[in-house]
């Protein structure tokens, strides 16, 4: 798609049911992402969730995947330790679900242990800038790479990814620029989130995007629909149905 020139359009699924929906929509790839801890948990960050959660998770998504191609994060904790131990838990992904790649975040870092997850043939995902599980040491979910020296190194990071094997990048929340600069030197495609019109495709966190979380707003995110206010609506209108007994009708009953 990138060589061709077409977009690639990314979104975010926990469930079986959301993942049926997206997949018949045409997406192109689905995230099984570690903001399942936020959006499906309620954990204030991405830490708290396991590898046990992830798998669960992207069992439930591949079971309503037909066409999409399908990512699964490793979540904090699960390949941060050795590569060794990152490749046992990634084998166990690719064994357990029908996923075909995994996701992990940070740069240089985390060049051996890439190389020895493609190695055993398992494709990566590699992710730049705002690196979530990082939250503590980041401090904020600020932009990333504002100046022109850390601009450069995360250039020079996702240069050292694609060569570490990385099939494709996610760069998050860094200027529009870089966000291009990266698409144009790199030869695998480079999935943006807040990171501009320039990258080959867009990613999204769904929850976000069908304004299931009013209190949410982030500059970066474009809201497609208000499920929010729908759901509410709905929900207020079947409690006043009940209490009034006017549901089930004569329609609804056998």
């Amino acid at each position: 798609m990138k060589e061709q020139g077409e977009k690639i359009a990314m979104l975010t699924a926990y469930d079986y049911t959301t993942a049926k929906i997206i997949d018949a929509a045409e997406i192109d790839m689905i995230l099984v992402g570690d903001s399942a801890a936020n959006v499906m948990a309620g954990q204030e960050t991405t830490l708290p969730i396991t590898l046990d959660h992830i798998i669960y998770h992207t069992q439930c998504v591949c079971r309503g995947v037909s066409r999409a191609f399908v990512v699964a994060d490793m979540p904090f904790g699960s390949y941060q330790i050795s590569p060794e131990d990152a490749l046992k838990n990634a084998i166990r992904i690719m064994k357990e679900t029908p996923a075909q790649a995994i996701k992990l975040e940070g740069g240089s870092t985390m060049v051996d242990t890439i190389q020895k997850i493609t190695n055993a043939g398992i494709p990566v995902m590699g992710h730049l800038g705002l690196t979530p599980q990082s939250i503590h040491q980041l401090g904020s979910y600020a932009l990333i790479a504002k100046e022109q020296d850390e601009a450069s190194i995360l250039l020079e990071e996702a240069k050292m990814l694609e060569k570490a094997g990385c099939f494709s990048l996610i760069v998050e929340k860094i200027p529009s620029q870089l966000g291009q600069t990266i698409s144009e030197q790199v030869s695998i495609p480079v999935v943006g989130i807040g990171a501009g019109n320039g990258c080959d495709g867009q990613v999204l966190v769904f929850h976000d995007m069908i304004g299931l979380n009013p209190e949410f707003k982030p500059k970066f995110v474009k809201r497609y629909a208000d499920l929010y206010s729908q759901i509410s609506s709905g929900v207020s209108q079947y409690i006043q149905e009940v209490k009034d007994a006017s549901f089930p009708s004569d329609k609804e009953s056998y």
